[in-house]
């Protein structure tokens, strides 16, 4: 069964990666679809966060990494998926995610959804706060691989504590 994990990933932590190698394991092929939020004006370009992603899941052989716009229900479809992977940190995840799913239900009833958890070290990580820690000089090198804080630290011009 393949499944697609959708995400800005601006940029990819390791709660997104924890997410994507738990959901490996449950799917035979899993596309992380980084989404084209270039409206929302990212911080990393689509093609910045695609590389990102695909470095960070090298080890993880069923899955790989795609860029896509528009809505991730067809995305979905033309990627043949039968399933969508969320990871859900917070209760506010939970009631957001809800009502998603009631939409893309909506708009395409094959679609499975599969939340999964996060794992209690990740239930506070976001890539917004990442990128705010980053930016006022924080430490971040034990939440996102090393790859990603190099760039994170080379575009926010910030040094780590």
């Amino acid at each position: 069964m393949i499944a697609i994990y959708p995400g800005s990933f601006d940029p990819i932590t390791n709660g997104h990666i924890d997410v994507a190698q738990r959901a490996s394991r449950i799917f035979s092929k899993l596309i992380i679809g980084v989404y084209d939020t270039s409206y929302e004006h990212p911080l990393f370009i689509v093609k910045e966060r695609v590389e990102m992603a695909q470095q960070a899941v090298t080890h993880l052989p069923n899955v790989e990494v795609q860029p896509f716009s528009g809505l991730a229900v067809k995305f979905a479809k033309r990627v043949k998926a039968q399933a969508m992977v969320r990871g859900l940190r917070v209760s506010a995840d939970f009631e957001r995610e809800f009502d998603m799913a009631m939409m893309n239900r909506r708009l395409n009833p094959e679609l499975e959804l599969v939340c999964l958890m996060a794992k209690p070290e990740y239930q506070f990580l976001s890539s917004s706060l990442l990128k705010e820690v980053s930016r006022l000089g924080g430490s971040i090198h034990d939440l996102v691989p090393k790859h990603v804080a190099q760039a994170l630290t080379k575009k926010v011009g910030a040094n780590e504590m």
